[in-house]
């Protein structure tokens, strides 16, 4: 029984991300020029195993709230209705379908994002380096704003880059 229960919890390698450390970065056109930005407040849990993929699941989600642009009456702007609505709709949530390995230390994850009550199926590559007790996740990903019903027509790219870099600790 106890061989049973070492060989289920080596299985299932339970992280949390780390907020202090990790980055969550967009990158969109405005007027032609390229406006950068952020968010804090990552929560959720990655179960992540590179020898088990089967088991593999990351269910993560961010505050909207905390969108950052070095422009408050800009970020004002975002956290209101006809973008992040962040009073109806505080998180930013990404849930994995299937993590599958693409070569050593590469992965592509395919999953669910949800933003504004709005989910899209995404797929997108990252890496998985082994730190102390944890993992360092780093992905890159493009979405269309208008996809999740964020901002309507205005002078800001549809299209915008996503770049995360999530430390994720036991």
């Amino acid at each position: 029984f106890l061989i049973l229960v070492l060989t289920w919890s080596a299985g299932f390698a339970q992280y949390k991300p780390v907020d202090q450390g990790s980055s969550i970065q967009f990158v969109i056109g405005n007027f032609g020029f390229d406006v950068n930005g952020s968010f804090k407040g990552i929560q959720g849990t990655i179960n992540f195993d590179p020898q088990n993929l089967a088991t593999a699941h990351f269910d993560v989600d961010v505050d909207a709230s905390t969108v950052n642009t070095d422009n408050r009456l800009r970020d004002s702007h975002l956290r209101g209705d006809s973008y992040f609505d962040v009073k109806n709709h505080p998180k930013i949530r990404l849930e994995s379908i299937k993590i599958e390995a693409t070569k050593p230390g590469s992965f592509m994850i395919t999953g669910k994002l949800t933003i504004k009550n709005t989910t899209q199926n995404i797929a997108f590559p990252f890496t998985a380096t082994p730190t102390t007790n944890g993992y360092l996740f780093k992905g890159e990903f493009k979405i269309k704003r208008k996809d999740f019903g964020v901002g309507g027509t205005s002078t800001i790219s549809d299209e915008l880059q996503v770049s995360l870099n999530i430390i994720a600790k036991k």
